[in-house]
């Protein structure tokens, strides 16, 4: 499954200054995710992501929450 997500044009700029020629956005953030902590990836990327449509986003986290405790 495919998501698409918003960034600002400044961190476009900043993700492509680190990614590499042969590399795709998906394996970038899988190289930068590697070994951290995803509440420490979550506060240095505030404010950089703006969500669509919030509610919808919500929905998804509960029922993904939901089948994963089943």
């Amino acid at each position: 499954m495919t998501k698409t997500i918003t960034i600002r044009d400044e961190v476009h700029k900043k993700l492509l200054a680190v990614k590499r020629d042969d590399e795709s956005f998906n394996k970038l953030f899988e190289r930068l995710l590697e070994g951290t902590n995803a509440v420490e990836i979550l506060v240095t990327f505030r404010g950089c992501v703006e969500f669509r449509d919030k509610e919808k986003m919500f929905l998804e986290i509960n029922a993904l929450r939901a089948k994963h405790r089943l």
